[in-house]
């Protein structure tokens, strides 16, 4: 069970977590807006957009997505990705 003392800050502890993820969540829509996209619903679409756009081949599933690039990390390209 929890002791009064940590009780008494999980508000405050909810609120920073709260604040940390809306960050992210801004950042991630903010972060190179009319890039090339990174995230593929297919692995065909990821492995064309591999060569197109991130000097690469392949593809790597990612979640539910696809990734250009046989391994994360790969792109030796300069395009800005979008995540």
């Amino acid at each position: 069970m929890l002791q009064a003392p940590v009780v008494r800050r999980l508000p405050q502890l909810f609120s920073m977590i709260a604040v940390a993820t809306g960050i992210q969540f801004i950042g991630a829509a903010q972060a190179n807006p009319g890039g090339v996209p990174a995230l593929y619903a297919t692995k065909a679409e990821a492995e064309a957009a591999a060569k197109k756009h991130f000097n690469c081949t392949g593809a790597h599933q990612m979640g539910n997505q696809w990734m250009p690039c046989t391994t994360h990390g790969q792109s030796s390209s300069t395009t800005q990705h979008k995540h």
